[in-house]
Parts: C-alpha cells; sequence; structure tokens
C-alpha cells in the first residue's frame, strides 16, 4: 500500500542519517578517549583501531535505538509541519493506523539490538579488557621506549636506552637502576643487547660501570665491567576477575549476585 510503502521509505532514510550522524559524533568522541588511554599507557598504542572498533561495536545497541527514536519524532514532526498528517487523517486514516507500517519497520531492528545487548556488548567488552591486560602485562623489555625512562612491571627497576642510536635488539647509552631488598644499584654501559639462552632472556651490557649500596652496611661499591649480564622475563601473568560487563548474559543469570543481576 502507498500508505504503508511512504511511511517505511521515509523512517528508513530518516534512521540512515541518524545513524550516520550519531555514529560519527561517538566515533570521534571514542577516538579522542582511546588516544587519551594510550598515552597514559593503558592501551598498546598499535592497537588503538583495535580497541575504537571494539567499543564501537559495543555502543551500536545504543545507537540504534537513540536513532531509531529519533528517526520516528523527525519523520512524524515533518508530516505535521507539512500538513501531510492532515492529508492522512482526512482521508479516513486513524492514529492507530499508524501502528502496523511502524512495527512492521521496528521490529527487525529491534531484535537487532536485543541480540547485540545480549551477546555483542559483552563480547566486546570482554576483548577491550584482554587487549588492557595483556598490554599491562607485558613484560620489562616490551616496556622500554627509546629515550624515555620506564619503570618495570614490578616497580623495582627503571631502564632507559638512547633513542638515537637503537637497533635491533641493540642499544646503546644504557641505563637500569635497581631497588630490590638488598640493596640499591645503579648500572650503565655504553652498549647493551638482548639475548636469549637457555634459561630465559638476558640483558647483556658491555663497557659499563654498576654502583651499589646495601642496605646493612650503606656503603657504596664502584665496578667496572667490560661485560655483565641480568636476567630478565616476562612479566608473570596474572589472572584478572573480570567486570560484569564483561561477562555473558548466561553466565550473569547462572551466577545471579548482586553486580550481576545490576547488569542485568
Amino acid at each position: 500500500m502507498l500508505f504503508h510503502s511512504s511511511l517505511r521509505q521515509e523512517l528508513a532514510r530518516s534512521l540512515a542519517a541518524t545513524v550516520l550522524v550519531l555514529l560519527t559524533i561517538v566515533m570521534t568522541m571514542m577516538l579522542i578517549r582511546t588516544l587519551g588511554l594510550a598515552s597514559q599507557g593503558n592501551v598498546n598504542p598499535s592497537e588503538v583501531g583495535l580497541v575504537l572498533g571494539y567499543t564501537m561495536l559495543g555502543h551500536l545497541p545504543t545507537l540504534l535505538t537513540m536513532s531509531l527514536f529519533m528517526a520516528m519524532v523527525w519523520t512524524f514532526s515533518r508530516m505535521f509541519r507539512d500538513s501531510e498528517m492532515i492529508i492522512w487523517l482526512t482521508s479516513g486514516r486513524s492514529l492507530l493506523s499508524f501502528l502496523r507500517p511502524l512495527l512492521q519497520f521496528v521490529w527487525p531492528i529491534l531484535i537487532l539490538v536485543l541480540c547485540m545487548t545480549v551477546w555483542v556488548w559483552p563480547w566486546s567488552n570482554q576483548q577491550i579488557q584482554q587487549l588492557k591486560d595483556r598490554f599491562e602485562q607485558r613484560g620489562d623489555l616490551e616496556r622500554v621506549s627509546p629515550g624515555e625512562f620506564q619503570e618495570s612491571a614490578n616497580g623495582q627497576r627503571v631502564f632507559f636506552i638512547d633513542k638515537d642510536q637503537v637497533r635491533d635488539k641493540e642499544g646503546h647509552n644504557v641505563f637500569v637502576a635497581a631497588n630490590t631488598p638488598s640493596g640499591q644499584t645503579v648500572t650503565s654501559a655504553q652498549t647493551g643487547r638482548i639475548e636469549s639462552l637457555t634459561d630465559g632472556r638476558y640483558l647483556m651490557l658491555s663497557e659499563g660501570q654498576r654502583l651499589e649500596i646495601r642496605r646493612d652496611d650503606q656503603r657504596l661499591r664502584i665496578s667496572e665491567f667490560k661485560q655483565y649480564g641480568s636476567q630478565v622475563g616476562a612479566q608473570e601473568v596474572v589472572t584478572v576477575s573480570p567486570v560484569p560487563k564483561a561477562i555473558s548474559s548466561w553466565q550473569l543469570i547462572q551466577q545471579p549476585t548482586a553486580d550481576h543481576l545490576a547488569e542485568l
């Protein structure tokens, strides 16, 4: 029927325009937020696009719901403004007759929103949480950025490598400061490289100096070396309990705690 088809077509055009506008606005806001997280060291800078994609995927149900509501408001507002509604009403149409084409247009979108809310939303949050946890639990060597003082995962060591003289697994003007229960050490070397041995990875320093202050006698010991090796391993993987928004809906139902029920 002309009445049904014209109403659905106008709703579709309004919905497409609204989704495009809201998607652009939200994507810009999420991009700024994700870049902020990357600058703070909470997200891997090389995975900004991936985090942004998962974030937008999780926000799609909200965007679709808002867009659907705004599309209906704009469509009926235009019909009243242009006196099109008066024409339909005088031709014998009642306000209740608008429900059928409206429901025919709305129900597929509502089913899509429901499915995305139940499955896609927790899945995208879970993927984002895994990316953050993996980046936070990276090894000490992966944390080192040339030209910047970088603290190790356990906070006991600080590394520095000259950014102008960095090659593959090798750098110059290396500085390592360590604070251990036995004392404090400051090690500097002209060159440093990474070597993988049978019992792990080692940071091999050449042509350097080591300053050590032991806690028991507080005496300063200075030693020079031609080569010095320090074992550096990957950060121990810690199992982090997922937040409620990253848990699937079925698991929330199976574990009806207060937090899980609030998330549902």
